[in-house]
């Protein structure tokens, strides 16, 4: 499974209006944290279903987005951060050390 990389404010009102499951994944690039976090999902994506969408935000080229997703899903910002998006409401918010796909898998089956 790749990642849909979200660098428009039209894809993240796409995705709070669809049915479904969405993953939103933000990533800083400078950050070794965020870095490490990164690999252990990429490790793991492929275990999810196919109707779950991965969405792969760079926060550092796409701030304005970031910014929106903490507004539109109430939720804090953080970075790293992966959020499961159920029918457009937050319903797992995860960050640093506590990105888990184990957890989504759950959540989604």
């Amino acid at each position: 499974m790749n990642w849909i990389q979200l660098d428009s404010l039209n894809q993240l009102q796409d995705i709070k209006a669809e049915k479904g499951y969405h993953i939103i994944f933000k990533h800083s690039t400078r950050c070794s944290i965020s870095m490490m976090a990164k690999k252990r999902v990429d490790m793991d994506l492929n275990e999810l279903p196919e109707q779950v969408k991965p969405y792969f935000l760079d926060l550092l080229a796409h701030r304005e987005i970031s910014n929106q997703i903490a507004e539109v899903f109430s939720v804090h910002h953080e970075s790293p951060q992966l959020l499961l998006i159920k029918d457009g409401e937050c319903i797992l918010d995860q960050s640093h050390g506590d990105i888990s796909i184990d957890e989504v898998l759950e959540m989604v089956n």
